[in-house]
């Protein structure tokens, strides 16, 4: 598991590095508490931190509280180190958002049970976390999950203006699947759906089950032409073979809507899905396996 040290003193940072690689751990260090905090607010942060509490630029205690302010979508856990040893030092290490307290000197051997503990934390945290946001048939983000993935999205884009497109798909005849083949083949055949759409998005796109057949794609920075195209490669990558299941192949496809928003165009949540949902009824009344795009409040063939 990463973790972060942070401390200003260079032989007791090289000391804990050292240390903590040969425990199998994998080592990211800084020398201040700035640094230390863009760390763990960047993207594959360290999911375990130990603090010195005096660090020049930010001290420990305000890199905790930076942290438990800012991190929304993980948890980290956080370890101080420091000299002070009065309990109202550990009482506000504790309450700017401190999971543990090491008074110095310390040993090897507490500090690596420690994180241990830690570590059995983040593991458990993680697994509550996957288990609240994601569905557990096709390890998609469930409804709850994606709805607030694409909110997040119109937030960013009303200050900053950049397009921004949504795909709503719906598995064809899906119930049909179902009655001719059961349940669990439909299960194999939803989680292969999903793998192979998955597959064809970007690393940055977001890919929900939005219902119980039905997906709902986020696309940040894209246009509708782009996002077009993107829906198309999806309707291919699932259409241009069938799925093997254990009951035998099954032909699948989709029907997707999509709807972009670009420049000054004000943007509702419920508009934009609207204009998704539209465009998705107007591909299944065509014929299915189709992706229609919308533009504005009419949804129109390409």
């Amino acid at each position: 598991m990463k973790v972060l040290i942070a401390d200003d003193d260079p032989v007791a940072l090289l000391y804990l590095h050292c240390a903590l690689e040969e425990g199998g751990y994998d080592v990211v260090t800084a020398s201040d508490g700035k640094s230390a905090c863009d760390i763990l607010l960047g993207t594959d942060a360290p999911k375990l931190a130990i603090l010195d509490w005096m660090m020049p630029q930010m001290d420990g205690v305000d890199v905790c509280r930076r942290v438990r302010q800012t991190v929304r979508d993980r948890y980290i856990y956080l370890i101080m180190l420091t000299s002070k040893s009065e309990t109202r030092f550990t009482v506000e290490a504790m309450d700017s958002g401190a999971d543990d307290f090491i008074s110095k000197p310390y040993g090897m051997d507490e500090l690596q049970a420690r994180l241990r503990t830690g570590s059995r934390i983040s593991v458990l945290e993680q697994e509550l976390r996957l288990k609240a946001t994601h569905d557990s048939l096709t390890g998609l983000y469930n409804r709850g999950a994606i709805v607030d993935i694409l909110k997040n999205a119109m937030s960013r884009r009303a200050r900053k203006a950049y397009p921004l497109s949504i795909i709503l798909a719906d598995l064809d005849h899906f119930k049909r699947t179902n009655d001719t083949y059961g349940h669990q083949a439909g299960d194999e055949v939803l989680r292969e759906v999903t793998r192979r759409a998955a597959n064809v998005l970007r690393p940055y796109d977001s890919f929900g089950r939005y219902g119980g057949e039905e997906f709902l794609i986020v696309l940040p920075e894209c246009d509708a032409c782009t996002a077009f195209a993107v829906a198309e490669r999806v309707r291919l990558v699932i259409a241009g073979k069938p799925v093997l299941t254990n009951f035998g192949p099954i032909p699948s496809s989709l029907s997707l809507g999509v709807a972009g928003a670009e420049g000054e165009t004000s943007l509702q949540f419920d508009n934009f899905i609207e204009h998704a949902d539209k465009a998705l009824y107007q591909a299944k009344n065509s014929g299915r396996n189709r992706v229609v795009l919308a533009v504005g409040a009419v949804a129109l063939p390409h």
